[in-house]
Order: structure tokens, then sequence, then C-alpha cells
């Protein structure tokens, strides 16, 4: 805690603070936690892969050394060669927008968002790079000006030096506030230790934000902007501890994954869902699924809407059934493509075709379809795609939950290739089928619903189920927050119908 005379930031009132300015620094002031390193270490292996962010670790205890003993800036300047020496600027600012936001909403300090949420214009000062942090501050929480530390690059790549001044720090931050202000007197400064005073003092009013760690971070209701769609591949914040940890179990963890694929792969699937459970992976199967549809007396297969969480799905789905499933997809690799243990057939967004081929593999039994056309990691389902509706009235929804410790299965801007083995490299991940009752014939087309309006209404039954929230985004929408494309595949060459994977 800073050494200064300044009241703590509950003792400031936030009624009437429209008009007002804030200036707030920000670890340890608007995140609760005081230390940066998990934010860089996330860049680091986003962009640059296990060898980045063991790079970083070992750099870390220099870091600290210099930043307790001899200045914040010098530990802060290891940080930051350490994490983008070398790294496109474009992949940084990629990171910056589609995976940070999540980790940094989740530690939002309440009583500095109180008092910075009140105030008509915010401008955060901050040691961090701003290539880091502006997507976070601006889109997330309505900042208005983003002051921070300037990397330098060269031809597009950092260098792991930084523009003049230097770091953000101290003396650095207050000319930098005077700058960007002008004779104009901000009327709130937020800080959190004695480095913060200099630019604290400009403010018409100053408030220090006290260590706490025990206290709540601001609950992800409350934040000006929900965050429905985030990428990168850990779950958890990387701690130092817990990249060190990450570090040591991802070879034993790809060791791992290739058994349980190989064991999905080359086992009958009456077989995989023993050997899932005796390899760690939890299968939890609620529900009565419909019998197997009997092509022998003519019966019509029935169509498994599920909801879309790994490309893996299909696999669950298959397991809990004891029997393969066939499902369409769209998007896949070509690894995904050699390791497949069921038979799926792929989409190519030409409404008159798909709807033959839908039509067609019903004709031969059971089929699977994931109709938000993309992966969703949050409680939320995406815009179903109404075209199932319309081609069978045989439709039983089913609820898909997944649970992950380490490692997400899914990428917007990485190689999906990895996906199966990103998630199977979790220590004990677990899924969970939800089978709900099958589709009455009332509420499906044939008795004269549309098929958006049936579409909605399975929607909302799984929303439902899983207690999740609808919304109206689709596939593109996610591609452009994440990827900046509208998430069109380029078409491949098609394999063998048996040997693709969903996505």
């Amino acid at each position: 805690m800073a050494k200064t005379t300044f009241p703590t930031v509950d003792k400031c009132r936030t009624i009437g603070r429209e008009q007002h300015a804030v200036v707030a620094d920000m670890d340890g002031t608007l995140l609760r936690g005081r230390s940066s390193f998990p934010y860089f270490a996330l860049v680091a292996f986003e962009v640059g892969g296990i060898l980045r962010l063991l790079f970083l670790l070992l750099a870390t205890p220099l870091a600290g050394l210099l930043y307790y003993f001899v200045s914040e800036s010098a530990g802060i300047q290891v940080l930051v060669f350490a994490t983008f020496a070398g790294m496109r600027v474009s992949d940084i600012e990629s990171v910056a927008r589609a995976v940070l936001p999540k980790f940094y909403s989740s530690d939002l300090h309440p009583e500095t968002w109180r008092v910075f949420s009140a105030c008509g214009k915010r401008c955060v000062l901050t040691a961090n790079p701003t290539n880091m942090v502006e997507a976070f501050l601006k889109d997330v929480l309505g900042a208005d000006l983003v002051l921070g530390t300037k990397i330098a690059t060269y031809k597009g790549r950092a260098t792991g030096l930084v523009c003049k001044p230097g770091i953000l720090v101290g003396k650095n931050k207050a000319d930098a506030l005077e700058k960007a202000f002008g004779e104009t007197q901000p009327d709130i400064g937020l800080g959190d230790r004695d480095t913060d005073t200099p630019f604290m003092s400009l403010c018409k009013e100053a408030f220090i934000v006290p260590p706490q760690p025990e206290v709540k971070p601001v609950t992800m209701d409350k934040l000006p902007k929900s965050i429905i769609f985030h990428d990168g591949r850990l779950v958890k914040k990387p701690t130092p501890l817990i990249a060190l940890l990450t570090i040591l179990w991802i070879p034993i963890g790809f060791l791992l994954a290739c058994l349980r694929i190989a064991a999905g792969a080359l086992l009958p699937m009456p077989l995989v869902y023993y050997a899932f459970v005796a390899l760690g992976i939890r299968v939890t199967i609620k529900g009565t699924p419909p019998p197997q549809a009997k092509k022998s007396i003519g019966q019509s297969g029935v169509l498994f809407v599920c909801s879309h969480r790994t490309l893996l799905d299909p696999i669950f789905l298959s397991t809990a059934l004891g029997r393969a499933i066939p499902a369409v997809t769209y998007s896949v690799s070509r690894l995904s493509e050699i390791i497949s243990p069921i038979k799926t057939v792929r989409l190519n967004r030409d409404r008159a075709k798909d709807a033959s081929m839908i039509k067609k593999l019903l004709e031969e039994g059971d089929l699977a379809i994931c109709p938000e056309g993309t992966t969703c990691r949050e409680p939320f389902l995406l815009r179903f795609s109404a075209l199932f509706a319309e081609l069978t009235d045989q439709l039983v929804p089913v609820a898909m939950v997944n649970r992950m410790s380490m490692f997400h299965g899914t990428t917007a801007r990485g190689w999906k290739g990895m996906d199966p083995f990103y998630f199977f490299m979790n220590p004990s991940p677990a899924y969970e089928v939800t089978f709900l009752n099958k589709l009455p014939l009332e509420l499906t087309c044939s008795a004269g619903k549309s098929s958006h309006e049936v579409a909605n209404y399975i929607q909302r039954v799984i929303a439902a189920t899983l207690s999740y929230e609808c919304t109206s985004f689709t596939r593109k929408d996610k591609y452009r927050a994440l990827a900046g494309n509208d998430g069109t595949v380029v078409e491949k060459p098609l394999l063998k119908a048996n040997k693709v994977m969903g996505c």
C-alpha cells in the first residue's frame, strides 16, 4: 500500500459524476491483482507456444529482482522483452482482442469499478503495453483514453524494447497525463502504490486502492458488455506456479491425449465409454434416447439436434448411445479427418445441396447436427440455423456440456487440428450428454410451424435445460470478433465419408 495521505477508494462518492473525468492505474487498481505476469504469460503462450512461455518463466526471477530492488521499469522491461521480442505486432493485437478480455474482466476490482464506471470520461494510465490492454479497456470497459507503454517495432515485429519515454511508471505517468489533458485537471485519480503518486497529485481528488486479495471481483453481469466469445487455449490464468505446472504437464498430457484418441478411434463404439472412463474421461448420460431407427421396416432416422461445445460433440453423442452416429459438419482440419472414429459429411453452405444430402443420410439411419454452426464456450446458445427443421419431423434435442481444467478444446484463431488433442490433454475432462424428449409432431413443420419457429423452440428448450441464454449471434459474429474474418472456409477436396471429423 502506498505511503500517502490519500483516502481509500471506498470513501469516494459517485453521485453526480457524469461530467467528471477519472484517471486510473490498471494492475492493483482497476484490477485486483497487482502482478501483470499472467497476462504477459497468456500472450507468450498463445503467440509463441510452450517454449516462449518457458523463456518468460525463466526470466521472471530476474524481473522480480529488478522490480523490487532496482526499479519497477527495469523489471517490467524484462517481462516485455521476454514476451514480445520477435513477435508480429498483429499477433499480439489478435491475442489482446480475442484472449485477454476474458481474463482481465474476471479480475475487475469492485470499488474501483464503482468509481470508474460512474464518471463520464474514463482514462487508464498503465505500465502495460498499450497493444496488450487497449482492446479490453475500450471495447469492454468503455475507456475513452488509454495511456500505456509503447513497444518498439521493426517491419511489423516487436523488438522487445520500448519507445521513449520508456515504461510508463512514476514521473512518466504524470508526464503522459499532462500531455494528454493539457491544462485541464482530471477530477479523480485512482492508484495503488507510491509510484502512482505523481499522476494522482495532478488530479482534483485522489484515492488509493488498498491491497485486498480477498475482495470478490465484479461479476460478469455488471460489465457494460458481455463477453460471449473468447479464444485461447488456457483455461486458468497462468500465475508463475500454474505456468510451471502447465509446462511440465504438456508432454505427459500429449501422450495421454494420443492414448485417449487411439482408444476412441480403434475400439468398437460400445466399448469406447468404458475405455474413456478407464482413461480418466468422465462421461455423464442423462435422459432416455430413442431406439435406433430400423431401416428394414422403412423407418426414417432420428435427427439429434445438439448444442455445440467442441468438435467432439458427435463423438460423445455416439459414446453415450453406444453406436456410431453420422454427423454433418462444416470446417474440419485434415488431421481431424484422419483420426475420426465416426462417419461425418461436410456441409458446403449450398442450401439445396445440403438439404438433399441430409435427407439421404436420414434415409440411411440416425444423424447428428449442430445447428449453431460453431462452438461457444460461455453459457450462451448461438442462433440455430433452421434448415434441419424442414427436412424431418423426427427431432431429438440434445444438450451438451463439457468441463476442462487446463486447456480449451476449441479455437478460432489457431489450428483446429489440435482441438481434440487439447481437449484430451486435460487431466480429467468431462462431457455431459442430456437427451431431451423427442419433439411432438404438433410442434414440427408438418403441423404448420415454420422452420424458424421449430429451430427457435429447440434452442429455447436446450437453453432452459442448461440454464443458458439464447442469442441471435452467428458463426460470422464469432469469427469477426475473434479472428477478423467471417469464418468462411475455403472448400477442400472431399475425403471418404467415413473419414471426416466434426467441428
